[in-house]
This record gives structure tokens, C-alpha cells and sequence, in this order.
């Protein structure tokens, strides 16, 4: 269940500078970050539930992930607070909104680093439908290490960041 941020945590995170620039530059690849993009084609079709299930948070609950967050859907500016481990114990994971997506046949937001994410970077999650009615989920995402632990972690760090990618892909499917 996903868990308000309590008012000082979320004074805390909504004040603090992101860790990287350029903010809000997820749809384009940026220079001394590593770039990608996934996608995933969903088997479930009510594209109204895939959109609240995105923008709620539970797609990272889901995934794994004890979630805070500032407000109960994403919304520009709201700060969400992932810890990665066993409830509140683990690498905390701090990010601020920087844009929201609400149209018709497409939804979703794009979050920040803040200082304490292991990594540096933005990362978008967008749900599509598709005229023939099928929904896709796209994660893109530039960042680089930004932790001494992220650092000397190499091509692990690596690995956990696709793995969690791929859990977020799967968890929107969980309707």
C-alpha cells in the first residue's frame, strides 16, 4: 500500500535541487548518461485502470518497491520517496515530478533524481493505447551513477536498473 510522505519529508524533497540537467529531457537521448527505452505490450485491455494503476503509484509497489509519496496521484511536483529492500530499510530512491501526460489515448509522468538516489537521471512511464485498442507501456529513461556504491557497482548497477525496468514493464499488467 502506498503510504502518504509524511508533510516534512515531502517539504524536504519538493525543496532540494534535482541531481542532473537538462530537467523534463526524457523523450530526447542526453550526452554522458545512459540512454534506453523499453516497451512492452500489455495483455490487458482497460486502458482507464492501466492509467490509474500508473499514475497511483502501484506499479512500483508491484514491483517491489515500499512507496511514500506526497500526494495520491502523480501530479507535477509530487515527491515520491521508493525505498529498494525490506520495508523502510534499503537504498532509498527520491524523485520529484517534473511533468505529467493526460490525453485521451495517452497518460503518464516523468520523474527527477533527487540528492540520496543512487542514481542521476529522469526516467518517463507512459500508457498508450493504440487504435486497435491495445495498450503499450513505455519507459524512457537517461541517468548515470550518482552514489559512490552506484559507482563501484559497474555493470551491476546496470543490472538492477534493467531489472527494475523490467518489473515496472510486468506490473502494469497486474490489473
Amino acid at each position: 500500500m502506498v503510504e502518504a510522505l509524511p508533510a516534512g519529508d515531502a517539504d524536504r524533497l519538493r525543496a532540494a535541487p534535482f541531481t542532473y540537467a537538462p530537467v523534463g529531457a526524457t523523450p530526447e537521448p542526453q550526452a554522458g548518461f545512459r540512454n534506453f527505452t523499453r516497451q512492452r505490450t500489455l495483455t490487458r485491455r482497460d486502458f482507464a485502470g492501466a492509467a490509474e494503476d500508473l499514475m497511483s503509484w502501484r506499479v512500483y509497489e508491484r514491483s517491489g518497491l515500499h512507496v511514500r509519496a506526497s500526494d495520491a496521484r502523480a501530479q507535477p511536483w509530487s515527491v515520491v520517496e521508493m525505498t529498494l529492500g525490506v520495508g523502510t530499510v534499503g537504498v532509498k530512491i527520491p524523485c520529484r515530478v517534473v511533468h505529467v501526460i493526460e490525453e485521451p489515448d495517452r497518460v503518464g509522468f516523468a520523474y527527477g533524481s533527487l540528492p540520496g538516489h543512487p542514481e542521476s537521471g529522469e526516467e518517463s512511464f507512459v500508457v498508450e493505447r493504440r487504435p486497435d485498442g491495445s495498450l503499450s507501456f513505455t519507459i524512457t529513461a537517461f541517468s548515470r551513477p550518482a552514489t559512490r556504491l552506484a559507482r563501484l557497482g559497474g555493470p551491476l548497477t546496470t543490472a538492477v536498473q534493467a531489472g527494475m525496468t523490467r518489473r515496472y514493464l510486468r506490473a502494469l499488467d497486474r490489473g
